[in-house]
């Protein structure tokens, strides 16, 4: 299956199934136990790391038109580089759905062309209020924003809960950022219902971030490269010999 398939072949884990959640058995009260004593005794220190929570809107590279809104759990390695845990929602049973990797202009210059294709910009993301950090005061905000709104995007999506799937399925699709372009416009329904969950204006943020610092260049290096050449990205999972360094017992 690739990345870019529409329907894939209809499994138990397919949406003609019914219901959006994995299939599978009620928890029992013996993992809730362990689920429990685990955490009590675990440092579970990569998890702890996560400082921030983002809701944004990402589109497939392969096909712009569709669009999600997610859930970024933001872990800060350093200045220059952040790893987020990707998420369907913000409630207690959201689904992982992806992960992306952030890195600073700096970082993103060392890059070669190549790999510099499959990154995104989040300039006009940020300006146009489309990047929110739920209940967190503008003040505090801002100049996180203004350091973000020179950074860089790479987002695999595992789980195309758009689809209907139940489970992962398929190889990873990439994912891109809104830009102000029609071809990478956010669907105004998608932001509507995320401004009334939250209880905010996308608009007034948008206005609010006029002062917002972005870069001169909108698209340097081959960042947004499926918006400039009008090409996306698709990953398939073919049959590749295997490498054996030693003979199989």
């Amino acid at each position: 299956m690739a990345s870019s398939d529409d329907k894939p072949v209809p499994t138990p884990a397919s949406a003609a199934a019914g219901g959006t959640a994995p299939p599978g058995q009620p928890t029992t009260a013996a993992s809730k136990v362990l689920d429990m004593g685990a955490a009590a005794v675990q440092s579970l220190l990569p998890v702890k790391q996560v400082k921030q929570h983002v809701c944004t809107f990402a589109l497939y590279a392969h096909d712009p038109k569709r669009q999600l809104e997610t859930h970024h759990y933001v872990s800060r390695l350093n200045q220059d580089f952040l790893q987020c845990a990707v998420y369907d929602s913000d409630a207690s049973d959201a689904r992982l759905i992806g992960v992306e990797y952030i890195v600073s202009r700096k970082v993103f210059d060392t890059l070669p062309a190549e790999e510099q294709r499959l990154w995104h910009s989040h300039a006009h993301e940020i300006k146009a209020g489309l990047w929110t950090c739920p209940r967190v005061p503008g003040l505090l905000e801002k100049p996180e924003l203004d350091h973000l709104a020179t950074t860089f995007g790479k987002f695999w999506c595992t789980w195309q809960v758009d689809r209907g799937d139940r489970l992962p399925l398929g190889a990873p699709a990439l994912m891109v950022s809104p830009q102000a372009d029609p071809a990478a416009t956010v669907h105004p329904k998608l932001v509507r219902k995320r401004d009334d969950r939250y209880g905010f204006s996308t608009e007034e943020l948008r206005a609010a971030r006029a002062d917002v610092e972005a870069p001169a260049e909108e698209h340097p290096g081959q960042a947004d490269y499926w918006l400039r050449h009008r090409k996306g990205f698709a990953v398939d999972v073919v049959p590749h010999e295997m490498k054996c360094h030693a003979p199989f017992p």
